[in-house]
């Protein structure tokens, strides 16, 4: 069998078609595609609140932090298992990111151990909806609206996800998409903050366009602001055309895309629970897309291998940042160290077939059988 993917981008006729009517326009750049964009993520998620595109999902956080006006001395609570990018999105703005520990069952970052770690320098929470899943996001605000602090819930892989009735983005204090190549949808690469917060907004929107008060309205209208003050740092982090053109493509067939991910999710657990040596995370995939699917097993590494040699793509989500040396402040967190020993991801996408996902069980299950 070829080589079965661990993720990858699902492009129709569609995408196709939407990036030649931006490229027949010859405007590439942010104009009205992007407006178009936010327009419809701010429909799909049934909110009034703000929507601000930008080029890649670690953007939006950084822009957010930003927006906050974070820096030097702050500090930024943060789960330790979750990509770089959160980590880097915090120190790219010169607070630091400390590392705490994670619920094992969820891996959503640990209530008790972020409270532990407040200290006067803390301003924020970031909540990374690991696996797409926000279980635990209720007890982190409540300890946020305790101790004063502000909420950047890094739902790089929840998009399309409902918790307590509402999509993930219509509620919260700020929430952070991705779009990248192989998220929930793409736009090939991409970002996205929502907040109701409007004095944040209207600074985010100026921050994305090197700090240019107000472009965003020229940008819009396909011109460009000529006259204008600089009130903060900026950087260039506007989306394209290009990018919103597919990302409003994607949005249109995100039930397709929602419906697939969740029959994968649910076939692996009704045939790999009767394995006592795989374990599940504990989600509602009713209410959530599953970007990435991980099960915990204490052969983690040899399975690893076995699936490999069978050509089956798998993956680590992720190593625990306080393990990386810049990451590092002297502490150990010996959960999430533990639960790391643990995780494997299994291929979970769009273009996954039965056929492929069908071996991939019987090769997971001939593995605990001894068989080669």
């Amino acid at each position: 069998m070829k080589k079965i993917r661990l993720s990858k981008s699902s492009i129709s006729q569609k995408e196709k078609e939407a990036v030649l009517e931006v490229l027949d326009k010859e405007f590439l750049g942010m104009g009205e595609e992007v407006q178009k964009f936010e327009k419809k993520i701010q429909k799909y998620l049934d909110t009034d609140r703000d929507v601000v595109c930008v080029n890649t999902g670690t953007s939006a956080l950084h822009i957010a932090l930003e927006g906050l006006g974070l820096g030097e001395g702050d500090e930024v609570l943060v789960p330790t298992i979750t990509y770089v990018a959160s980590f880097q999105a915090v120190s790219a703005t010169g607070a630091t990111p400390v590392p705490c520990e994670i619920d094992p069952n969820t891996l959503f970052i640990d209530v008790e151990d972020a409270k532990n770690r407040i200290t006067p320098n803390t301003k924020a929470i970031m909540a990374v909806h690991y696996a797409s899943s926000s279980k635990g996001i209720e007890e982190i605000c409540r300890l946020a609206e305790k101790f004063n602090l502000r909420v950047i819930e890094d739902a790089a892989q929840a998009f399309g996800c409902f918790r307590n009735g509402k999509m993930v983005g219509a509620i919260g204090d700020i929430v952070c998409f991705s779009f990248d190549g192989i998220k929930n949808i793409t736009s090939g690469e991409g970002g996205a903050v929502v907040s109701s917060d409007k004095k944040l907004i209207q600074k985010i929107r100026d921050i994305r366009l090197l700090g240019v008060e107000k472009d965003s309205e020229k940008r819009y209208q396909g011109q460009r602001s000529w006259d204008f003050d600089v009130k903060h740092q900026g950087y260039r982090y506007h989306m394209s055309n290009i990018m919103a053109a597919i990302g409003i493509a994607q949005l249109d067939r995100l039930e397709q895309f929602k419906e697939k991910r969740q029959e994968i999710a649910k076939r692996y657990i009704e045939q790999l629970s009767d394995i006592d040596e795989v374990e599940f995370l504990d989600f509602d995939y009713e209410n959530i897309i599953p970007h990435i699917f991980v099960i915990k097993t204490q052969q983690r590494d040899q399975l690893r291998e076995y699936l490999l040699k069978h050509n089956i793509e798998v993956g680590i989500h992720y190593k625990p940042n306080h393990l990386l040396t810049k990451y590092n402040l002297g502490y150990s967190l010996p959960i999430a160290e533990k639960v790391y020993e643990k995780i494997l991801t299994l291929p979970c996408h769009f273009d996954l077939s039965k056929d492929e996902q069908q071996f991939i069980i019987n090769t997971i299950k001939n593995f605990y059988r001894g068989s080669e």
